[in-house]
């Protein structure tokens, strides 16, 4: 019943901390996987600058496999947060099963495709000859523990839907410190290199799929995956795949941009550009990761109460939360301006490095403090259901504008210009956001009105 569902009654602002805190802290510590992993490298002495390169060209690679889990993970979620606002459980668990399949499928497809085409994968994204060996060495390990990252990050998605942020934040702590603990094991003291850092990252995602899936097999959960349900039903997969599609393109928008970056980066740069940049993206992932988990604790309070037609609480959860990512963005941005050196020296103190990473720092964020407003408007629209709306403008920044923003740029002012693509793509993607859910927002004031159900697709 709706009464006892804490979504639809309790303050919206005790329950976005309750369900965000825990889902930010899991997304920093998720972070930390690929993060930690080029620390060690970039320190090891026998893997430096090279050994970072080869991580960052296999960069792309990892975010593809962090869009299938989001596809179906947060679509999925979305279904089956708005069908237990609608009072309709079975369609629910429903939901979970099939999702819970097409992330099996997809994580096993992956795995044997990656295997079959490893080389000319990482040839095509724009490895060199020297660095072909490192990224290669890495990525073999990380392609045969693709199912495991793609389950566990999907089915995490449905643990705060269930309504158990906590245990989500914890199963990322769990695998995030298997992999802290494991790296420096495998990669200094077995002198594994770059697959032990590789096995590291994969045998903790393992331990966070086994995890997960203990829940939802167990009576402890609320929902239950069952085999009955996992069964795909055209309609239900069609709906989990469309809800999921604005992450995913994201993500998939993501890899693209590093393919494009890479290449671009190795033509005006050499290895030492794309090493830096590396840097940068490790920074950048552990700066917006906890706006990702923002805007996953707030998902099922505002598709649920969508569903339920609560619509002044889908709108303070969506005003809250745009004022704590702004916060977010602002602190990072202070950071990037007044220690952009510090940063880059954890990963790496070759002076060449650090002088260009220093450099790309301050360039790449200058616009930082929009981005936590672009995020979370954005996810307003797929958590609402509203689709094409969401795909659009989760595209604008990194694919519709910032993609050919570098090759325009890196052509007419070289690398200076490459490097201030980003805060191009990401002032003009804010304003263009901007403008869409002011008039979201003033459509969704319509419905709650009562002048009925008010169409504003793109």
């Amino acid at each position: 019943m709706e009464e006892t569902n804490p979504l639809g009654t309790e303050k919206v602002s005790h329950l976005l901390m309750q369900f965000s805190i825990p889902a930010i802290i899991g997304m920093m510590v998720n972070a930390l996987y690929n993060v930690v992993d080029r620390i060690y490298i970039g320190n090891a002495p026998a893997l430096g600058a090279n050994g970072l390169a080869g991580i960052t060209i296999g960069f792309p690679i990892m975010i593809i496999l962090l869009s299938i889990g989001l596809l179906f993970g947060v679509g999925g979620a979305t279904l089956f947060s708005m069908k237990l606002g609608e009072k309709k459980p079975r369609e629910a668990e429903q939901a979970l099963g099939n999702a819970f399949s097409l992330l099996l499928f997809s994580g096993l497809l992956f795995m044997i495709l990656g295997q079959l085409f490893l080389a000319p994968i990482l040839q095509l994204f724009g490895a060199s000859a020297t660095v072909l060996p490192f990224a290669t060495e890495y990525m073999r390990i990380i392609f045969f523990g693709a199912i495991f990252q793609i389950v566990s990050l999907g089915l995490n998605n449905f643990l705060r839907a269930d309504g158990q942020p906590k245990l989500a934040m914890v199963t990322m702590f769990m695998g995030a410190g298997v992999n802290i603990i494991l790296d420096p094991v495998f990669i200094y003291l077995f002198d594994m290199g770059m697959a032990g850092a590789a096995l590291a990252t994969i045998l903790s995602q393992f331990i966070s799929m086994v995890w997960i899936l203990s829940y939802f097999l167990s009576r402890r959960s609320h929902h239950q995956i069952q085999l009955k349900n996992m069964q795909l039903k055209l309609p239900v997969a069609t709906r989990i795949t469309t809800l999921g599609l604005p992450n995913f393109l994201l993500q998939l928008g993501n890899s693209l941009l590093n393919v494009v970056l890479n290449m671009n980066l190795l033509a005006y740069g050499g290895d030492i550009a794309v090493s830096g940049m590396g840097i940068v993206n490790s920074v950048q992932t552990i700066l917006l990761m906890p706006i990702t988990g923002l805007v996953q604790g707030a998902q099922p309070i505002v598709s649920f109460n969508y569903g339920a037609k609560k619509f002044q609480r889908v709108k303070e959860a969506q005003k809250l939360a745009i004022l704590t990512a702004t916060a977010i963005v602002v602190i990072g941005w202070i950071m990037t301006r007044l220690m952009p050196e510090l940063l880059v020296s954890l990963f790496n103190r070759e002076p060449e490095l650090i002088e260009f990473g220093s450099q790309a720092l301050r360039a790449w964020f200058l616009f930082l403090p929009v981005i936590g407003f672009q995020i979370v408007a954005s996810n307003f629209f797929q958590a609402t259901g509203r689709t094409r709306s969401a795909i659009f403008l989760t595209l604008t920044r990194q694919i519709i504008l910032l993609i050919p923003a570098i090759l325009i740029f890196s052509r007419q002012w070289g690398m200076t210009g490459l490097l201030h693509a980003a805060p191009f793509a990401d002032g003009v993607s804010a304003l263009v956001t901007g403008i869409w859910y002011y008039v979201g927002i003033k459509q969704l004031t319509k419905e709650e009105a009562g002048l009925g159900s008010v169409d504003y697709e793109v």
